[in-house]
């Protein structure tokens, strides 16, 4: 130990100290949030020999005895937590998300947010183009038939926003929302008595109050009626899955990719053991499945439960509207999100304004061919001949509809009723196991909903201010094993 003679030099070591132990203990705070142990032992490990020594008597009521002045003790640490990301080890999480796509990103988010430990698994690379949650544009509006979708819609908007300000770019562009159809079509009679409903204001419209707001862009039959409103908007679904995943990881969930998970069994009074197909196991008190069109091979493998969800291939067309109109059907101006039904054994019709592609405006037919998701034909369109007419009567000749500029493949999940399926599993696995799943091509929108409900429903056994009635399992008649 050095002499000090000088008193001015212990006041100068004094002063040091006090500095050194404001900084280290501001780090400390910080990194315990962030990823507890781990990154504590790496700003520890960065400290000098005197450092360590004084941050272990700063710290002696919250440190092991080991950790103050063993340094391999600290590298220890860091092997757990590598153990815990390649699947070894005796890590248990509090939930393990099976399936990166747009809503077990969202659930990871909601999770590690609430401080959980928290473990997303995907089968293929993140971001991949095989399930449903790629692409450059979803359309969010709030004219549902159905009054149980209203306040999920209406909350996502909020949580929409809120995540994009956390993580500091833009995943939703607001914009109108025009519905056009029969004027007795069941559908959008029930979108009206919705809106009056849920005193959502908006704008029954006939042919010509239709074009004298839209004058020579969009027209309809003389028996057809438009509903506009101002809850409309388009969703950036790949930046919106990395989004929820950049979020995920900063607030400590563990991320892994290529990682098929293959089974899911009981773990005692524990919770339970989720096995991929590359051999590595994975402890987790609770288990959620969002595995999209995977949904029915996964649970069926699990719990013998066969869901009634069919795979559907679709597909999303983009247009080329002609030379000098391309600014009357950007985003940004009065151009709506757009959705038609067009009659009984018609097409249901839906679009954005040009955004991802200048000069192109998206418009798609909600549906498609039942396929296996495992050996996808790849196929050229469902109903496109139908599209084609609807584009060149609405458009009135401004979109080139004679063939589209581009096409990408899509995946559906198709229940009977196309309402979601958000529940516990149930049978052996009780409330250990919630599946989410069953979105039937409208269910991007309303992601950051339904990734808090997935995670209330799994940790806290419900679900605040949401009726999960109408997405209950038991309303079909199911085939199980249990």
């Amino acid at each position: 130990m050095k002499n000090f003679t000088s008193s001015n030099t212990i006041l100068k070591r004094k002063s040091s100290l006090i500095s050194i132990k404001k900084k280290i203990s501001h780090q400390l705070v910080e990194c315990q949030l962030e990823h507890h142990k781990y990154l504590f032992s790496l700003i520890i490990l960065s400290l000098t020999k005197q450092q360590l020594i004084f941050t272990g008597r700063l710290k002696a009521g919250s440190l092991p005895h080991s950790l103050k002045h063993s340094r391999l003790h600290l590298l220890t640490l860091k092997s757990d937590k590598e153990n815990m990301q390649s699947g070894r080890g005796n890590e248990v999480f509090d939930v393990i998300i099976v399936g990166g796509g747009v809503m077990g990103s969202a659930t990871a988010y909601h999770a590690a947010k609430r401080g959980l430990r928290t473990l997303l698994l995907e089968q293929f690379d993140f971001l991949h183009h095989r399930g449903s949650s790629h692409g450059e544009s979803r359309t969010i509006r709030a004219t549902y038939p159905q009054h149980h979708y209203y306040p999920l819609v209406m909350e996502s908007y909020t949580l929409w926003q809120q995540a994009q300000a956390q993580i500091g770019y833009t995943v939703y562009f607001p914009a109108h929302h025009l519905d056009i159809g029969p004027a007795q079509d069941p559908i959008l009679r029930a979108v009206i008595d919705n809106c009056r409903r849920h005193a959502m204001p908006h704008e029954v419209l006939n042919r010509r109050q239709l074009a004298s707001k839209f004058p020579g862009r969009i027209d309809m039959p003389d028996d057809w009626i438009g509903i506009f409103n101002r809850l409309g908007g388009i969703i950036k679904p790949t930046k919106a899955v990395a989004m929820f995943q950049s979020l995920a990881h900063k607030y400590g969930a563990v991320l892994k990719d290529k990682a098929e998970v293959i089974d899911v069994k009981k773990d005692g009074e524990n919770g339970v053991v989720v096995f991929t197909s590359n051999g590595e196991s994975y402890r987790g008190r609770k288990c959620v499945v969002t595995v999209g069109a995977w949904v029915n091979k996964l649970v069926k493998k699990v719990s013998g439960v066969e869901l009634p969800i069919q795979p559907l291939e679709t597909h999303v067309f983009y247009w080329r509207v002609k030379e000098g109109h391309e600014g009357d059907f950007a985003v940004g101006g009065d151009f709506p999100t757009f959705a038609s039904c067009t009659g009984e054994g018609g097409i249901y019709v839906y679009g954005t304004p040009s955004l991802e592609f200048p000069g192109l405006v998206k418009v798609a037919v909600h549906g498609g061919n039942p396929v296996d998701p495992d050996k996808r034909p790849w196929g050229s369109g469902y109903r496109v001949q139908d599209l084609k007419k609807w584009i060149q009567q609405t458009f009135m000749g401004l979109v080139d509809s004679s063939e589209p500029v581009v096409k990408q493949a899509c995946m559906y999940s198709m229940t009977p009723d196309e309402d979601f399926i958000v529940d516990f599993l149930g049978g052996e696995f009780g409330k250990d196991v919630v599946v989410g799943g069953g979105f039937s091509g409208h269910g991007f929108k309303m992601a950051p909903v339904i990734g808090r409900v997935l995670t209330e429903l799994a940790i806290d056994g419900v679900a605040s201010g949401v009726d999960i009635k109408p997405f209950r399992i038991s309303r079909f008649s199911m085939n199980s094993r249990i």
